[in-house]
């Protein structure tokens, strides 16, 4: 029988799972040529400084970095060459603006000058590629340590850890097509079970609620729609899912909508925690149970820049730019995520002193435009589909500034008096010119990432 011990930040932690986060866990790292472990534990002291200072040890990274590049990477030494730009002499983050915003483009055309001359172990990743064509890149040991370090000093904020039981519900092919014996081995032992994203029929539904029934775990991890979807499955069926002992669901590569937390939580019985990040940009922050999104200021540096490039003051929305300050073998620097958001000018009653992250509204092709310019976030046009009870599923794709096309499966066939409701509201928010392509379909396809996207422009940014 487990026996219990506390955790250090309150609850208890059973001593199979203090094994594996404590033994079974770093050795898996250390085989891998991983510093999760030590970069983890320095974390977890960094995160409670002050703002003040974790903002100087910010500085200090980011200036020890710039000079690394700059010295072994082909692109970037050139790059400061022509700008006459000298990191040794680098004493704030405003700093970075002499520099040029980075975008996918940039990173395709120069792959190979973009690898540190001293570059050893890369590994060539790639995006899902949600947003048009996929990023491939490379990542070395040191950002992967980080990215792992930064993900599991946030799952222990909320009382739970490495070897606790964990269902995730994902869809990426990376993961999905990587179920070989070790990784299958390695997840038995640690504890984590995989339900494919991609297929969330009913019959699978049922599959997977029986499953989380069984299974009991701690934890789950998972896009918020496929999670929002597997609650509404489990509600309207009457499946009991809100006393099994989940403390905490993780989301994260979707935006989350307030009525998706709600459908979770309300299912689960257990807070979401969403969590901010991408295969390219790194872990960028995370939900505190104080409902803060925490920056991982030890390595990433957020700008929120307007249209034409310029840094936004705190508080006001823009493009979030990120700088990985554990890229140095591949570097990331002033890299345009394409999601809009803005940074908090609060700290947070947690008493860490990592930056916040005010709001994330989505990636820029998540709004649409009205024919008179007026750019709208996605949710003007979600919440009238969400009124209407014979629609079950949707999807808005706005194709001009006058035409849409809209994806939906509903409980009725009856469907003159739904358009023409669908029809006036739209045409309140997007002008009297907007046409309408109702297509009537049994699902909704997923993106090849196994991501949901309720919104998709196809009007350029």
């Amino acid at each position: 029988m487990a026996v219990a011990v506390q955790y250090a930040h309150g609850g208890c932690m059973s001593l199979y799972t203090k094994l594996a986060a404590g033994c079974l866990f770093p050795l898996h790292e250390r085989l891998k040529g991983h510093t999760s472990v030590a970069v983890m534990r320095a974390m977890e002291r960094s995160q409670w400084l002050p703002a003040a200072e974790l903002e100087q040890l910010q500085i200090r990274r980011l200036r020890e970095f710039l000079v690394r590049i700059g010295r072994d990477v082909p692109y970037y030494r050139e790059l400061f060459a022509e700008r006459a730009f000298d990191p040794s002499q680098v004493s704030s983050i405003s700093d970075l603006q002499r520099l040029p915003l980075t975008g996918k483009a940039d990173i395709r055309g120069n792959m190979e000058r973009l690898k540190a001359d001293n570059a050893g172990g890369l590994e060539k990743f790639s995006t899902g590629g949600s947003s048009g064509e996929p990023l491939i890149f490379y990542r070395g040991k040191e950002r992967v340590s980080h990215d792992v370090a930064a993900k599991w000093r946030a799952t222990r904020w909320w009382g739970v850890d490495i070897g606790d039981p964990e269902i995730v519900v994902w869809g990426s092919p990376i993961e999905l097509g990587s179920q070989d014996r070790v990784r299958l081995v390695r997840d038995k032992i640690l504890r984590t079970e995989l339900l494919s994203a991609f297929e969330m029929s009913n019959a699978n539904l049922l599959q997977f609620t029986q499953r989380i029934r069984k299974l009991k775990p701690r934890m789950l991890f998972g896009y918020p729609s496929s999670l929002a979807l597997m609650a509404k499955y489990a509600t309207s069926n009457g499946y009991a899912l809100d006393k099994l002992g989940i403390k905490v669901i993780f989301v994260t590569s979707e935006r989350l909508y307030p009525y998706q937390r709600e459908a979770i939580e309300t299912a689960f019985g257990a807070p979401v925690a969403n969590g901010y990040g991408g295969r390219d940009a790194g872990f960028i922050a995370h939900e505190c149970p104080d409902g803060a999104l925490h920056i991982t200021a030890e390595d990433i540096v957020v700008e929120i820049v307007s249209e034409d490039g310029k840094v936004m003051p705190l508080g006001q929305k823009g493009e979030i730019v990120i700088t990985h300050l554990s890229t140095g073998d591949f570097p990331f620097v002033r890299y345009r995520t394409g999601d809009v958001g803005s940074l908090s000018q609060q700290t947070c009653s947690c008493g860490r002193g990592l930056p916040v992250l005010a709001e994330i509204e989505g990636r820029s092709t998540d709004f649409v435009r009205a024919a008179d310019g007026t750019v709208l976030h996605g949710l003007a046009l979600i919440y009238v589909l969400r009124e209407i009870p014979e629609v079950e599923e949707f999807k808005i794709v706005q194709e001009s500034l006058t035409r849409i096309t809209l994806q939906l499966v509903t409980s009725s066939r009856e469907t003159a008096q739904l358009e023409r409701t669908v029809t006036e509201q739209f045409r309140r928010r997007l002008g009297d010119s907007l046409v309408i392509n109702f297509v009537y379909v049994s699902k909704i396809e997923r993106e090849a990432s196994g991501k949901f996207r309720y919104v998709v422009s196809q009007l350029a940014n």
